[in-house]
């Protein structure tokens, strides 16, 4: 049994997430809170300079920055390029990382919950998200995985390890009760790994539900890319529950409901995400289904 020896939280990916950002400024004051017996825990703060701005990041998204392509590219590089390639040489190269696990903490103003999203499908990951469901039923597990195209985000550093979104909360604020649930989970998590570390993790198996990436869908807009309508009253809020042909998915500003016309039913995510209306994202369409875990 392969052992974790080092193992990476990172928060402040997006600087005006403020809960992951202050996790990392706790534990930087408080090691002892993360360590654990049989591996090294490291905390990086990744942006600092987004997260003294107040802003999601400076010149481009930190959590799209991590594809081999711009890892390997130092020309006409941005501020959050540099920042990748000092991330990646901390813990990784991509590929073939100094660290065996690495959580990477975000917040959301949709109504997410707790959510773990995995970005590979290591069955690792799919075990320890299984136990987190377990003990903690309301976690929900989130597959963003597109077999056919590279991942370029944070997490993409290692094959172990996943992002972390709780919400729904404001960009640039703490709320108390979603920080120390965020803090809660992390502290179960390394538990996890050093109760596996030492052998004491059953290899008991049991369905759970996992919430698979299918695409994502973007706002109602003008032939000018302008945007003509909103999220409707009645998805508003209703993450992770099922979005059925004929129900209501937009409203337009002149009044009229734009339903959902598909054959099957699907389950949205990060529905009217404030970060995401740049990247003309409203809602990401996931299909639920049973895996073993």
């Amino acid at each position: 049994m392969e052992k974790f020896k080092q193992v990476a939280i990172v928060g402040g990916t997006h600087g005006n997430e403020f809960t992951g950002a202050y996790l990392i400024k706790k534990f930087e004051n408080f090691p002892e809170l993360v360590k654990r017996p049989s591996f090294e825990t490291r905390v990086i703060l990744a942006n600092p300079q987004a997260f003294q701005a107040n802003r999601r990041y400076l010149h481009k998204d930190l959590n799209r920055c991590f594809s081999l392509e711009d890892l390997n590219n130092s020309l006409g590089s941005s501020h959050e390029q540099d920042r990748a390639r000092f991330i990646n040489k901390v813990l990784g190269p991509k590929g073939n990382p100094q660290v065996d696990f690495i959580m990477d903490l975000h917040s959301t103003t949709a109504n997410m919950g707790l959510s773990i999203v995995l970005l590979d499908d290591n069955p690792f990951n799919i075990k320890l998200a299984s136990y987190l469901t377990s003990i903690q039923t309301t976690v929900k597990i989130y597959s963003w995985i597109e077999p056919e195209k590279e991942s370029c985000f944070l997490n993409s550093i290692c094959d172990k390890g996943f992002g972390i979104e709780v919400g729904p909360i404001p960009q640039g604020i703490l709320q108390a009760s979603l920080f120390q649930k965020t803090e809660e989970l992390i502290h179960t998590i390394l538990d996890y790994l050093d109760k596996y570390n030492q052998g004491e993790i059953s290899q008991v198996n049991h369905s759970v539900s996992i919430y698979q990436h299918l695409k994502v869908v973007d706002y109602p807009k003008n032939e000018n890319g302008e945007i003509e309508g909103m999220i409707h009253p009645q998805l508003q809020g209703r993450d992770y529950e099922e979005l059925k042909p004929g129900d209501p998915m937009f409203i337009t500003f002149d009044g009229k409901t734009i339903y959902y016309e598909e054959e099957s039913s699907v389950y949205p995510v990060f529905i009217n995400e404030a970060a995401y209306y740049e990247k003309g994202i409203a809602m990401c369409f996931t299909k639920k289904k049973q895996v073993s875990g």
